[in-house]
């Protein structure tokens, strides 16, 4: 019998919703953009989220990364004399993280330099990272073609080098160059793979928008030396830095930052001028965790202002719709309907009302980042959560502003009701 009366108010609701068109298209209109808005506001902070969160842990949660950088003085100095500059990190410090215990698993010393570069009749300045072969392992990078250094390589002086995808842009290289010569400086390298270009951001490794090639370390300083010196406007400003970069892999996630507390006390004791600074990507990933649940509380709280807007609108029109119906009612109530039948038909109306609304909302809530993505390159996601909360949120407020009109109507005096015109 519940069961009975359910579905014949459901069918009642229906029909005086269909006998309404425009008036509940209108209604529902707040909830179908309340919750298309959650969706695509949910989905565009997941995308880019998620994007940050990737590139975090591409770098290596067990990382620990550690770059050179000229102090204030030394960049004020430089800028008045024309002299050399010395800073940054030195071999030793490499030496003395490795003998800070067991915990470190291995480290990567990375140097750059910019020298021209030449492939064919193209010629431009190229930026260059001299590392180990173990890099690869810690920042791991697809390869396109070919393949990435090899200890071989280190071991043998082999003139080798690995384009980036960008570096292989900006030579109009292809797939096809593998086992060409290029130019650096005055020497030739053989090209034997290009890699994806990875993480873009100075505070979490060497930016691969400013690396055109990888090349052996060892090599580099046979070749080239450890003194870089660049040209500019008439001047010569040379600068000396035993390593630009240090990569730290330690054993075991929980070990990270205190191994990062122990390298920054030791390299503060050596390094007075404080010529270096240091990120921890398992940091930044946390932290990053944290800014995404805060972004998406504060994007569903601007959202769920839609959904109440939505919901006033449905409360607004359900009782318009009591003042409509209070004849209905009255008759109703006359001929034995109680008090919570009424609530149930109102409420049904409300609940099909919101509901309908949630299910468009929910397909412009995923139309919207789709269009996004499509014309604006901008990575979105939308969470499966996101759809059942949204759906949830829409029925609940239905229910929610619903029940006032329907306790409302139930409470009408059936005598009163059936003389109403």
């Amino acid at each position: 019998m519940i069961l009975i009366g359910l579905a014949r108010n459901l069918r009642l609701g229906i029909k005086d919703i269909l006998l309404h068109k425009t008036r509940s298209l209108l209604t529902t209109l707040g909830i179908v953009f309340g919750v298309g808005s959650v969706i695509a506001m949910l989905a565009v902070g997941e995308g880019a989220s998620q994007e940050a969160l990737n590139e975090i842990r591409k770098v290596g949660s067990r990382n620990i990364i550690i770059q050179s950088q000229k102090d204030v003085d030394e960049e004020a100095s430089s800028r008045r004399y024309i002299r050399m500059s010395v800073y940054g990190l030195k071999y030793d410090d490499a030496e003395r993280i490795r003998e800070l215990g067991r915990a470190i698993r291995r480290i990567v010393p990375v140097r750059l330099m910019r020298r021209d570069g030449m492939l064919g009749t193209r010629r431009m300045e190229l930026r260059v990272v001299a590392t180990h072969p173990a890099w690869f392992e810690l920042v791991p990078r697809r390869i396109v073609a070919g393949r990435v250094l090899r200890e071989n390589d280190a071991r043998q002086f082999a003139r080798v080098c690995v384009l980036t995808e960008t570096g292989a842009r900006r030579l109009l290289a292809g797939e096809h160059v593998i086992g060409e010569k290029i130019q650096i400086g005055n020497q030739f390298f053989e090209v034997i793979g290009i890699v994806e270009s990875g993480v873009s951001g100075r505070n979490i490794a060497v930016p691969d928008e400013e690396v055109d090639a990888y090349v052996p370390m060892n090599v580099q300083l046979q070749l080239f030396g450890e003194i870089n010196a660049r040209i500019t406007s008439g001047s010569r400003d040379m600068e000396k830095v035993e390593l630009h970069q240090i990569l730290v892999e330690i054993e075991r996630d929980e070990m990270v930052e205190p191994m990062a507390r122990a390298i920054e006390a030791m390299l503060r004791a050596f390094h007075p001028r404080k010529d270096y600074k240091m990120s921890v990507p398992l940091a930044l990933l946390r932290q990053a965790e944290r800014t995404k649940r805060t972004f998406n509380i504060v994007l569903g709280s601007i959202a769920g202002i839609s959904l109440l807007v939505g919901g006033i609108g449905i409360m607004n029109i359900m009782l318009a719709s009591v003042t409509e119906r209070t004849r209905e009612i009255g008759v109703r109530r006359a001929i034995g309907a109680r008090r919570s039948q009424i609530i149930q038909q109102f409420l049904i109306e409300t609940m099909v009302l919101s509901g309908v609304g949630g299910i468009i909302g929910i397909a412009v809530g995923i139309l919207i980042p789709l269009l996004i993505t499509r014309f604006s390159g901008m990575p979105t996601v939308v969470p499966l959560y996101s759809l059942a909360l949204s759906l949830g949120i829409s029925v609940t407020i239905g229910l929610i502003f619903g029940l006032y009109p329907a306790v409302r109507a139930a409470r009408l005096d059936p005598i009163v009701a059936l003389r109403h015109e």
